[in-house]
């Protein structure tokens, strides 16, 4: 196995928009951009684990005809003939990964596995030659393996991204737009709220709060969980709720909760938790949910101002998704949804694990960490006897 490097998160990056296609996109030459699309290359596009979200992970690639679906990979080669039927891909189906690598020899693989298979599936595909891996969230079940995966991919050149889908949602595009238009003044705070499970959807509430602080990393973290039951996750186990305090490098402090959520629609009733954020500036505030639902804005110097409520789908957004990751394979630039960014996001979640394990404030970057001390934890029995396993 190679020697374990640490990767840090990379430096605060700043994004523009482009109104021209409404999508958001890194500042470079547009005029190359341009003449590479053009060019409709054709990518060989196979899938590595055929459930439901490759069916999700499929209409981003059906909608986009630079991608050729050639094979499909899956224990359950009924699961594999299902998602090739439904979405009437061409393509060959195995039941051994390594050796529809082999054979195939794809350009672009979806790895839509469990999260323990993530680490050792994506290094198969980088050494097999694979150009770039749409991988499911979140990367990986331990600190050290998050930092191996990108690694990987910084020593082999394969881009490697995360579904990360609701950066592409037009409401947080929005949200985005406005932070930058100053119409709340400048941002101060933000209350961070996701459902249960930090590792698998805690990482959408950080990774859309980083999004709005134009990427600046957290620089310190406090952290408490509720073992109250322990969840368990595609084979990872998982605390019941996590509260936490959270110090960004701008200065910008953020409280945490991870529970239980009372709706999944947009709600007058402020008594309700909803998965998002709500960010406080020094002229107003916008609460914004996951999927880029704007509850409500208020521009303390405009009281008549309200702002437009911007839906999209989550196919919608698996389009951009895809759409993107294989323009910015073609362009050599940084995917909105790189492993940086997840990688960024991921950091917060152990550090909360981290800070429970030293009963105290963890600064970051976080160093001398590779397990997730949660699980470690847990294996020693240190949270008492809960409920068991949900």
């Amino acid at each position: 196995m190679a020697e374990l490097k640490v990767v840090q998160p990379i430096p605060e990056q700043r994004f523009i928009y482009l109104e021209a296609n409404k999508a958001l996109d890194c500042d470079y030459d547009l005029k190359k951009r341009s003449d590479l699309l053009m060019s409709k290359v054709v990518h060989r596009v196979a899938f590595i684990g055929c459930g439901k979200r490759a069916h999700e992970h499929a209409i981003g690639i059906k909608a986009d005809n630079r991608c050729e679906v050639v094979a499909f990979s899956d224990l359950s080669a009924e699961s594999a003939e299902r998602l090739k039927a439904d979405f009437e891909f061409q393509g060959n189906i195995y039941t051994e990964y390594k050796v529809m690598l082999e054979k195939e020899k794809p350009d672009v693989v979806l790895i839509c596995l469990w999260t323990p298979l993530h680490l050792s599936v994506f290094r198969d595909c980088a050494e097999a030659g694979v150009k770039a891996v749409l991988c499911e969230k979140p990367m990986s079940p331990t600190w050290g393996e998050c930092q191996e995966m990108s690694r990987i991919a910084e020593e082999t050149g394969c881009q490697l991204t995360f579904s990360l889908q609701r950066r592409f949602a037009e409401g947080n595009k929005f949200v985005r737009q406005l932070l930058n238009d100053g119409k709340i003044g400048q941002l101060v705070r933000l209350d961070l709220y996701s459902p249960q499970n930090l590792l698998d959807c805690g990482i959408h509430t950080f990774d859309q709060a980083l999004s709005f602080l134009n990427e600046t990393p957290a620089k310190s973290v406090l952290g408490a969980v509720d073992t109250t039951s322990i969840l368990n996750w595609f084979n990872v186990p998982s605390e019941y709720g996590a509260s936490g305090h959270i110090v960004f490098a701008n200065g910008v402090q953020a409280n945490l909760y991870c529970g239980p959520v009372d709706t999944w629609e947009p709600t007058d009733d402020m008594t309700k938790v909803w998965a998002g954020v709500r960010l406080y500036g020094t002229e107003g505030f916008i609460e914004v949910m996951w999927d880029g639902q704007i509850i409500r804005g208020v521009n303390y110097k405009d009281p008549s101002w309200s702002p437009e409520l911007v839906l999209s789908s989550m196919s919608d957004q698996m389009k951009a998704y895809v759409k993107h990751a294989i323009d910015c394979l073609e362009t050599g630039i940084e995917p909105e949804v790189s492993h940086q960014k997840a990688l960024r996001a991921s950091e917060i979640t152990f550090a909360v694990f981290e800070s429970v394990r030293q009963h105290a404030r963890v600064e970051l970057p976080l160093t001398g960490v590779t397990d997730s001390p949660f699980i470690t934890m847990l294996e020693n029995g240190q949270f008492g006897q809960g409920r068991g396993a949900e």
